[in-house]
């Protein structure tokens, strides 16, 4: 692969906001990832649709308690640091990372957020207990969007 392809890359990379990005020419490929600051936003935000054709699902009740107020002091929310598709398990039929009621540790993988086919795994940045799922397995998130609430 030409260095000046790589070079434009890194470019897109920097200027879209995107954290990784993985390309594939024939028997060549390069994947490119950065991390990105919490406080900085991307750049350019996409808004992901739900596929046509399939029916509106109500809410869950872990979904409505969360969404509905503020989080108490003793509270700690996690949010989506991309747009992408939700995931809480590895794979499908697995075991989700977390539920419920869980206790975690700092850096622990709570979810995965998949972007433009890259799948990010989403890590804990405090400890506690997890009081709430506020997204649903295959749902799409935005950036900033409440994921989990931690006690």
């Amino acid at each position: 692969m030409d260095i000046r392809k790589i070079k434009k890359l890194i470019e897109l990379l920097e200027e879209s906001g995107i954290a990784e990005i993985e390309i594939k020419e024939g028997e060549e490929a390069v994947r490119i990832s950065r991390m990105i600051p919490a406080a900085q936003p991307p750049t350019q935000v996409v808004h992901a649709a739900a596929p046509a054709g399939l029916p509106p699902r109500a809410p869950e009740p872990a979904l409505a308690a969360g969404a509905a107020g503020k989080p108490k002091p003793n509270e700690h929310v996690i949010t989506a640091p991309m747009v992408g598709t939700f995931y809480a398990a590895p794979s499908p039929g697995a075991k989700s990372f977390v539920e419920i009621g869980d206790e975690i540790k700092v850096g622990q993988v709570l979810c995965v957020i998949e972007a433009m086919k890259m799948m990010n795994q989403i890590e804990a940045d405090k400890a506690g207990r997890i009081a709430s799922i506020l997204a649903r397995n295959g749902d799409p998130v935005e950036f900033g969007q409440p994921l989990f609430v931690i006690e």
